[in-house]
């Protein structure tokens, strides 16, 4: 057993390539396990206590202006709901920057947290972002705090030991061992297809979001977000956000952004399959098929087109449009990236700028009055930066909803709607709604795009 557990030892520190490996020396060393790594760590992870208020309404037809007319204003007027909410967070500076997840404080109108040595601090999240799960908060009145260094997530290996920290159904810290058992997961672990994950079956469970995954060193690897289960609790399979990326949004929260900017490429793409492979004539499928690229884009100025396949983003191999769109995102806003551009058999390194999505056209965000028949109602004009915003396709154009409110709500509308025509007249700027909402007569026929499929909603008035 003594020979085996050296063995273990060894490989672990063979594996990690950036320490400096040595062999124990003693039985006390080995005796001592993952101990001195913990301790290290171990006060840089805290825990986080959020309060969470909404308001919200018992019956749908609380909104319904007939109930409220009959039963009085009082009976549609919304109740608050408090939700608290438990998870963790990493320590990344001393002056108090912390990071966690967006699920577990992006919308608090409260959050406490309570570090191992009991100390209590009030926070605020500083920049957040709900599509890649990270919350940058910042503690007031903190200095000197413990804090994790970050560990270069493109360098991690499938087979290296880790360890996960944090604090599971509110027990407390709890810290727990594997080994990363998966790179460069994307969908599976949120639902998100744009999600870039590292997998590791250390245990990890409700509460742990927000937590460190930290290497044999005690260096930050990723901050871990959600598990694989179909039972609730930890079967083995856990997904953390690569630490690459929670230092480009340490980056930004300090530069002073309150919301995250992520390059914009301006492409759809596509897995390559072995029949798109072979159709394009490459012996093995690799690589990033671009599907759709928008008149703006960086991308296409610098030469690209559909049909183009981009297997590498500053030489790190891409293989699905998720570890594209990671591999600039953590390049950040303002440089450039070197793309490897396939196009049969021309091969080319193409450098791209990164750049915020374009606002052009302007959007001309509009919310209609009571002149109207839908007063809430708000549109824009869609632009680049709206495409992004609203998850819209590349090619789209016109009037998208923003959000629906009240009116526009009961006719069915929701945010994301692309409104192409109002009784019959096409809609391609915010005006055009305002005039035909505007005494559109006693029926109004509504015709729009919704997740690209044509739908129809027509009411009377």
């Amino acid at each position: 057993m003594r020979k085996l557990f050296c063995s273990v030892v060894l490989a672990a520190l063979a594996v990690s390539a950036h320490a400096e490996t040595k062999v124990p020396t003693s039985q006390a060393e080995i005796s001592l396990g993952f101990a001195p790594v913990v301790k290290q760590a171990s006060p840089a992870v805290v825990n986080i206590y959020a309060k969470i208020v909404r308001l919200g309404r018992a019956n749908p037809f609380f909104s319904d202006p007939f109930f409220e007319d009959f039963f009085g204003r009082g009976f549609s007027e919304p109740r608050q709901r408090v939700q608290n909410s438990l998870g963790s967070g990493v320590i990344l500076t001393a002056d108090g920057y912390v990071v966690s997840n967006y699920h577990v404080v992006g919308t608090a109108t409260e959050i406490r947290v309570v570090t191992t040595d009991r100390r209590e601090f009030s926070a605020q999240v500083v920049l957040g972002d709900k599509e890649s799960d990270i919350a940058i908060l910042r503690l007031e009145e903190a200095q000197d705090l413990p804090h994790l260094s970050f560990r270069d997530s493109d360098q991690v290996q499938v087979g290296e030991l880790t360890l996960a920290i944090g604090n599971p159904f509110g027990v407390g810290q709890t810290v727990s061992s594997g080994i990363i058992s998966g790179l460069a997961r994307t969908g599976t672990a949120t639902g998100n297809a744009r999600g870039y994950f590292i997998q590791t079956d250390a245990a990890i469970n409700p509460g742990n979001s927000g937590g460190a995954l930290i290497d044999v060193n005690g260096d930050l690897i990723g901050i871990n977000t959600s598990i694989l289960t179909r039972s609730g609790g930890s079967n083995g399979i856990g997904f953390a956000i690569p630490a690459n990326l929670v230092a480009e949004f340490l980056r930004q929260a300090k530069a002073g952004n309150d919301s995250f900017v992520s390059p914009w490429a301006g492409v759809a793409g596509q897995h390559m399959s072995a029949d798109i492979a072979e159709s394009l004539g490459l012996a093995i499928p690799m690589g990033v098929v671009i599907s759709d690229i928008h008149d703006l884009s960086p991308l296409a100025e610098a030469g690209l087109r559909v049909g183009d396949v981009v297997t590498h983003v500053d030489g790190d191999e891409v293989n699905s449009p998720a570890e594209m769109k990671f591999r600039m995102s953590v390049a950040g806003v303002g440089g450039t990236s070197l793309l490897t551009r396939l196009r049969g058999e021309d091969k080319a390194e193409v450098e791209v700028a990164l750049i915020k999505a374009p606002e052009t056209p302007s959007a001309d965000e509009t919310v209609l009055d009571d002149d109207t028949v839908m007063p809430g109602l708000k549109v824009s004009r869609i632009n680049p930066a709206i495409i992004t915003q609203m998850g819209l396709l590349l090619s789209q154009t016109g009037v998208v909803v923003i959000d629906a409110n009240r009116y526009g709500g009961r006719s069915g509308l929701r945010a994301g709607d692309v409104v192409q025509s109002i009784n019959g007249t096409a809609m391609n700027h915010p005006s055009d709604v305002v005039d035909a909402l505007t005494d559109p007569g006693r029926r109004v026929n509504l015709d729009v795009l919704r997740a690209g499929q044509a739908i129809s909603l027509r009411f009377r008035l």
